[in-house]
């Protein structure tokens, strides 16, 4: 009769095999990583300064009582016409990774949307690229264009005050995309110019022009503001 041996404690158990496997072995399975919440990092420059002097500034210059009354800045949309783009897929591409390194977002491919024979246009055809920016990009983008940028423009002397649009909305055009730091000059292929639209939620000229000079917009003529 076997005899059986009481040990103390408890017995040591050895893993299970996987179900499933095929055989030599147990499988291991593969760890779980568990993750805090996600870390943000700090806010934009162009926001702070738009929260500590812009927002008051607007609020005495037209007597807003509200905080929420005053103007801001929505979007900024940047826009490069190309109409070859059926002809020259290469170099469409290449400038849709001009406007990525530019914005740090991905652009988007602008397409015809009605043919027009005197102009050898069809519906659909690649004319163009496009990108909107909001938020945290969209103020990182104002401060590099303001502070870098802008100096890099030859004889430059201040954006045009008249590119309003009757509704608060603000475009210049600017002739290439040599001024941002971001485009290597040796990989460009053509040099192209683009427009720029920074959209506001002022619905007039007057505020939206004051928004913006605020921000520091160095407009023609006028002492442009400096962002701390």
């Amino acid at each position: 009769m076997a005899e059986h041996t009481k040990t103390d404690g408890p017995t040591e158990q050895k893993p299970k095999a996987a179900k499933g496997g095929k055989g030599k072995g147990d499988k291991t399975e593969a760890p779980v990583l568990v993750t805090g919440p996600e870390v943000k990092g700090p806010p934009a420059r162009m926001h702070e300064h738009y929260v500590k002097r812009v927002r008051p500034a607007l609020a005495r210059e037209f007597g807003f009582a509200n905080p929420h009354q005053v103007p801001r800045i929505t979007k900024v949309v940047l826009n490069v016409g190309f109409g070859e783009g059926g002809k020259q897929s290469k170099a469409l591409d290449a400038m849709v990774v001009e406007l990525g390194q530019i914005t740090g977002q991905r652009a988007n491919i602008t397409r015809a949307k009605k043919s027009i024979a005197n102009f050898n246009l069809r519906e659909g055809l690649p004319v163009g690229a496009a990108v909107t920016l909001r938020g945290a990009r969209m103020y990182e983008f104002l401060d590099r264009f303001i502070t870098v940028a802008v100096p890099r423009i030859r004889d430059f002397r201040g954006l045009p005050t008249k590119s309003f649009d009757g509704r608060g909305n603000y475009t210049f055009g600017i002739k290439e995309q040599m001024i941002f730091p971001e485009i290597d000059y040796d990989k460009v292929e053509r040099i192209h110019g683009m427009d720029i639209t920074i959209v506001t939620d002022a619905g007039r000229d007057d505020v939206a022009h004051a928004l913006l000079r605020e921000m520091g917009m160095p407009f023609r003529g006028e002492q442009p503001v400096l962002v701390d």
